[in-house]
C-alpha cells in the first residue's frame, strides 16, 4: 500500500489547491492549515469530501442526509446523525479506488489522522487534476466527433444531391426523350445535308473554276493572237505612218486635211463628172481629150482606193481597240466572279469551321463539367473516407471510454455491494446492540424491583420493632 502511485503534495499546495479549485466564498477564506494537519478536524475533513465528491460525481448535498429505500431499517431514528458520515464513507469508498487509494476506512471519516489525510487529499488532487485534463481531452473529442458526425451527414447530403445530378445529366426525362431524338436526327439529317450541299457547291465549284480556267485560257489566247495582231498592225500603222505622218499631231492634221481633200475630191468629183458629161460631149465632138480624160479617171480611181483602204484601216484600228476594251473588261469579271466564288467557298469553309467548333466546344464543355462533377465526387469520396476514418478513431475512443465506464461501474456495484454488506453488519450489530439494550434494560428493571422490594421489606422491618417499641 505504501508504493506511491501519485506524487505527494505538500500542505501548502494542498490547502492553496483547495481554496483555488475546490472550495468557494467564506469555505476558502476560513481553511486554515491547523484544520487538516496538526489536529485534522472531522467537520472540515467532510466538507472537503462533499465538494471533491460534488464536483466529481454530482452528488448533491441532500443526497448526503437520505435514507437508502433499498434497505429496510426497523428504527430510521437511531441512523439521522450517523446517516451522514455513512453517505460520505460509501461515496469515498467508491472514489478513492479510482485514485489508487485502496486502504480507506471508516475510522478515516470518523478520527482522521494527519499522515493519511494528507495521503488521501493528495491521491484526490491528483485524480482531480487528471480529470480536469481528460475532460478537456474528451470535450475536444465530443465536439470534434460532433462536427466530423455533422461534416459526414453534409458530405453524404451533397453526395447524394450530386448524384441526383450526374443522373439528371445522364439521364434524358422521358417527355424529353422524343424532342432529344428528333433533335439528334434531325442534326444528323442537317450534317449529312451540309456535307451534299457542300459537296455539290464544291464540285460545281471546281468545274465553274475549270470551265473559268479554259475561258481564260481561251481568252488568253485570243489575247496573245490580238496582241500579235496589234503588233502586225502597229507596225503597219507605223509604215503608214513613216509613210504619211510621223507624228500623232500631224496624224489628226494630216487626217483633217485628208478629210478636206476628200470633200475638196467629192466636190471635184461632182465637178470632173460635171465636167466629164461635158467632155463627154466635148469628146464626142473632140478625140483627142479622150487621153486626158482617162488619167484624170485613173487618178481619181487611185485616190478612191486609198481613201478606202485609210478608212478600212482605221475601222480595223478601233475594232482591235474595242475587243481589247472587252477582252479586259471580261478578264477583270471573270477575275471578280473567281474571286467571289472564292469568298463564297471561304464562308462555307468558315462557317462549317465555326459549326464544328461550336460543337467540339460543347462536348469539351460538357467533358469537362463531366470531369469536373467526377473529380467533384472523387474529392468527396476522399473527404467521406477521412472522415469516416475519423469517425471510426472516435468510435473506437468511445468504445474504449464506454469499457472504462463499464469498469468504472462494475467496480461501483462492487463498492455498493460492500456498503450494503457493511450496513448490513451495521444493522445487525445495531440490532444485537438493542437486543442487548433490551436485555439490559429489562435485567436493570428488575434488579431495580428486587432492591424496591428489598427496600420495602428492610423499611417494613425497621417499621415493626418502633411500633413494637
Amino acid at each position: 500500500m505504501e508504493t506511491m502511485t501519485f506524487p505527494r503534495y505538500s500542505p501548502d499546495d494542498i490547502i492553496a489547491y483547495l481554496r483555488g479549485h475546490i472550495l468557494t466564498g467564506a469555505e476558502a477564506r476560513s481553511l486554515v492549515k491547523g484544520d487538516l494537519f496538526s489536529t485534522p478536524k472531522p467537520e472540515v475533513l467532510h466538507m472537503i469530501y462533499m465538494r471533491v465528491l460534488q464536483k466529481v460525481y454530482g452528488i448533491r448535498l441532500e443526497h448526503f442526509y437520505m435514507m437508502p429505500v433499498k434497505a429496510e431499517i426497523l428504527y430510521p431514528q437511531i441512523f439521522e446523525g450517523f446517516l451522514p458520515v455513512c453517505n460520505l464513507y460509501i461515496h469515498m469508498e467508491r472514489l478513492l479506488p479510482v485514485c489508487r487509494i485502496n486502504d480507506f476506512q471508516i475510522a478515516d471519516v470518523l478520527n482522521p489522522k494527519t499522515k493519511r489525510t494528507a495521503r488521501f487529499l493528495s491521491g484526490i488532487l491528483n485524480f482531480v487534476n487528471f480529470r480536469e485534463l481528460r475532460r478537456e481531452v474528451y470535450l475536444e473529442l465530443q465536439l470534434n466527433y460532433k462536427s466530423a458526425v455533422e461534416k459526414h451527414q453534409q458530405l453524404e447530403t451533397a453526395n447524394k444531391e450530386a448524384a441526383m445530378k450526374l443522373e439528371k445529366l445522364n439521364t434524358v426525362p422521358v417527355e424529353h426523350q422524343a424532342e432529344v431524338k428528333q433533335l439528334t436526327d434531325n442534326i444528323r439529317e442537317l450534317e449529312q445535308l451540309l456535307r451534299q450541299d457542300y459537296r455539290r457547291k464544291q464540285t460545281a465549284l471546281q468545274e465553274v473554276i475549270s470551265q473559268k480556267k479554259s475561258e481564260i485560257a481561251e481568252r488568253t489566247q485570243k489575247l496573245s493572237e490580238l496582241k500579235l495582231a496589234m503588233i502586225t498592225l502597229k507596225e503597219e500603222q507605223e509604215q503608214l505612218k513613216s509613210k504619211i505622218v510621223e507624228s500623232p499631231e500631224e496624224l489628226k492634221n494630216y487626217k483633217e486635211l485628208m478629210k478636206e481633200n476628200v470633200k475638196k475630191l467629192k466636190k471635184s468629183k461632182q465637178e470632173i463628172i460635171e465636167k466629164y458629161e461635158r467632155y463627154r460631149d466635148l469628146v464626142e465632138i473632140l478625140p483627142s481629150c479622150q487621153m486626158e480624160v482617162q488619167l484624170y479617171q485613173k487618178k481619181m480611181e487611185r485616190q478612191g482606193t486609198n481613201v478606202e483602204t485609210l478608212a478600212s484601216v482605221l475601222s480595223e484600228v478601233r475594232n482591235l481597240e474595242d475587243q481589247i476594251e472587252s477582252a479586259q473588261t471580261e478578264l477583270k469579271k471573270g477575275k471578280a466572279d473567281e474571286m467571289s466564288l472564292k469568298r463564297l467557298v471561304t464562308a462555307k469553309h468558315e462557317k462549317l469551321s465555326t459549326v464544328d467548333i461550336k460543337i467540339k466546344k460543347k462536348r469539351e464543355d460538357v467533358e469537362q463539367y463531366k470531369h469536373t462533377i467526377f473529380e467533384y465526387c472523387n474529392r468527396v469520396q476522399e473527404k467521406r473516407g477521412a472522415v469516416y476514418d475519423k469517425v471510426t478513431a472516435i468510435h473506437n475512443e468511445i468504445q474504449q471510454i464506454r469499457f472504462k465506464i463499464q469498469q468504472l461501474n462494475e467496480n461501483a456495484e462492487k463498492e455498493e455491494m460492500k456498503a450494503k454488506e457493511i450496513c448490513l453488519n451495521l444493522k445487525a450489530g445495531l440490532e444485537k446492540r438493542h437486543e442487548s439494550l433490551i436485555k439490559v434494560a429489562k435485567s436493570y428493571a428488575a434488579s431495580r424491583e428486587d432492591k424496591i422490594a428489598e427496600l420495602k421489606k428492610g423499611l417494613f422491618r425497621v417499621q415493626v420493632p418502633g411500633s413494637s417499641s
